[in-house]
């Protein structure tokens, strides 16, 4: 339990959650169009996904 919440507070983590919460609050606040909103979450995603797969060797995470 302890090592999980020590990954969840690594710096990739919470810079891909605090990014999805501002694209979130922006989104449903009409500042941000749904197609930016799209482009940029699924890049944030994308981002940290493949980065946790090739940091577990290719490895389902």
């Amino acid at each position: 339990m302890k090592e999980r919440l020590s990954k969840l507070l690594s710096i990739k983590s919470l810079v891909t959650l605090t990014t999805t919460v501002v694209f979130s609050v922006l989104a449903l606040c009409g500042q941000v169009k749904t197609s930016e909103f799209l482009t940029v979450y699924t890049i944030i995603i994308g981002f940290y996904f493949g980065t946790q797969i090739e940091k577990n060797g290719g490895k389902n995470a």
